[in-house]
């Protein structure tokens, strides 16, 4: 499929899933964080299961509706705190080991004059530090934005701002990603490789969304 990459003056890019194979960590650290906190199998299971539902959506709504949905317990910013403390420590090591996506050096080189983003629903302050350990970073001069701010605020203020410039791209991999790239006028792509939506054919086959296996597939 051939995209105009060029007409772009920023390109937005999701990270678990498409810059990086971190889909399963996460979920794996979802899961395990739970049992580690003393949950049933059942009860961690349920937080998978609603963490894969909203692919893209922030860690912090996940536990918050965990604490209030599935241990029926009061939700205060201790609770969620300490769920959010070992699903960082789960996640750490994860991260540093998950494959990166190919072609990006080159994608870089011939989107030379576009503004690169990373939006995600991991961490913001995570992501930075990640990225600069893993020497990502220096691709992304146009910041690193994560939750606890979630998409939807992120794209309005920084077109507000003036620092997300239009025409501007958004590669993604979850509904919400669409979602929220369709709500801030931007167009989209959605990559499948490492994606965890089931009916993501269904679903970009309905909404007519253009679809690449992986990044390299822009070069």
């Amino acid at each position: 499929m051939k995209v105009d990459l060029k007409k772009y003056k920023t390109i937005v890019f999701d990270c678990d899933g498409v810059i990086l194979d971190s889909n399963v960590v996460k979920t794996e650290a979802y899961f395990r964080t739970a049992k580690n906190l003393g949950a049933t199998d059942t009860q961690a299971q349920k937080l998978v299961d609603y963490h894969v539902k909203l692919g893209g959506i922030s860690r912090y709504h996940k536990f918050d509706w965990y604490v209030r949905d599935v241990l029926k317990k009061p939700v205060n910013d201790k609770a969620i705190q300490v769920l959010l403390d070992e699903f960082g420590r789960e996640l750490e090591v994860g991260l540093m080991n998950c494959s990166i996506a190919d072609g990006l050096q080159e994608l870089r080189n011939l989107t030379a004059d576009a503004k690169w983003m990373i939006l995600s629903g991991g961490d913001q302050q995570e992501i930075r530090d990640l990225f600069a350990r893993r020497d990502l970073a220096k691709y992304f001069d146009g910041g690193l934005f994560g939750s606890p701010d979630d998409k939807d605020k992120v794209l309005a203020r920084e077109k507000a701002n003036g620092h997300l410039q239009m025409p501007a791209l958004f590669i993604g991999d979850s509904k919400y990603d669409h979602e929220a790239s369709t709500n801030a006028s931007l167009d989209f792509i959605f990559v499948s490789d490492w994606t965890e939506v089931l009916d993501w054919q269904a679903y970009c086959a309905e909404n007519k969304i253009k679809v690449l296996t992986s990044l390299s597939q822009l070069l």
